[in-house]
């Protein structure tokens, strides 16, 4: 057989893949047509580019939807923060509240304590219970002022705890009370007069002698005329003229309690009558040794003058 008849297909020239493309553009207004060759490689290189461009700007897309969101968060957030501030300072306003309350609650529950020890008597038993069983002081600048968030719970619980004893002392007193109603009607405990304190109790310079003395009582300006009241139950024991005094009245309370009125210009009431709290007995004056209108008044226990504001529980 002839070589000359065999097909070789290592003979045979295969097409090579085209290096480039050719673009057409063809105008609707011309005839002209533009050829534009592009190579493969350029058009591999551009999808690269373009891919590239396309993922940057899908996690562009994504990261700025991930700020909108946090952004979005973050303003709710920064609402409740501020919702949050507001009642906090709220709590810690009520708290600086309670706390002032509970102090005056103490100071008032330790005046009603004195008030009542000075009026101890061994023979009829008077005694006070467990007066040592005082509340602790709340006194000083609000609790809630001087700590942060974070000790509200435990300044809370110690305010809690406080008004729990401050319960107890006070329901002590109301059953000491409700078992001495005698004696609480016979405690001089109202001002006698209505006007401003211009001597305490204790030791001043006397007016007309300039030395230091000792003042049993206390003047308490007020226009001459101004109806004086008895600040307890009692018995008028005294109505009449002391040297220093002028027109002075006295009274008896009982468990050994006295009242006494000085610098009077009128008595209401005469020696024997008895007295309720709140009763008008007298009048102010400027009689006996006085520099101006006032009412000098005293309260004794036992005979010794004790310092009067210890009894007045307005």
């Amino acid at each position: 057989m002839r070589g000359e008849g065999i097909w070789d297909r290592s003979m045979v020239e295969t097409p090579r893949q085209a290096s480039h493309y050719t673009v057409l553009v063809v105008s609707d207004h011309s005839q002209a047509v533009r050829k534009f060759r592009i190579g493969r490689g350029s058009i591999r290189r551009w999808l690269y580019v373009g891919g590239g461009l396309g993922l940057l700007g899908l996690a562009f897309c994504v990261h700025y939807l991930s700020l909108l969101s946090t952004g979005s968060e973050n303003r709710v957030l920064k609402e409740e923060n501020a919702q949050l501030r507001s009642q906090i300072l709220l709590v810690q306003e009520k708290v600086a509240h309670i706390s002032a309350t509970l102090d005056r609650v103490e100071r008032f529950d330790s005046k009603l304590r004195t008030a009542v020890t000075q009026l101890q008597d061994p023979e009829r038993k008077l005694a006070v219970g467990p007066v040592s069983a005082k509340p602790p002081a709340t006194g000083g600048p609000p609790p809630a002022a001087q700590h942060d968030v974070a000790q509200l719970p435990g300044t809370l619980d110690a305010l809690a705890g406080t008004a729990m004893k401050q319960e107890s002392s006070l329901r002590e007193l109301e059953e000491y009370f409700e078992d001495q109603r005698s004696v609480l009607a016979s405690t001089p405990s109202l001002w006698p007069t209505r006007g401003w304190v211009t001597s305490d109790f204790g030791v001043r310079l006397d007016p007309y002698t300039a030395e230091r003395t000792m003042h049993r009582g206390l003047d308490i300006a007020t226009p001459s005329g101004q109806a004086v009241a008895t600040p307890s139950d009692g018995t008028v024991v005294f109505a009449g003229t002391e040297n220093g005094y002028g027109k002075v009245l006295v009274i008896d309370h009982g468990y050994g309690v006295k009242t006494r009125y000085g610098h009077l210009s009128e008595i209401f009431v005469k020696l024997g009558d008895r007295v309720k709290r709140g009763a008008r007995v007298a009048a102010v004056g400027n009689t006996g040794r006085s520099t101006g209108p006032h009412l000098h008044y005293e309260v004794r226990v036992n005979g010794i003058p004790e310092n009067p504001r210890k009894f007045i529980l307005e």
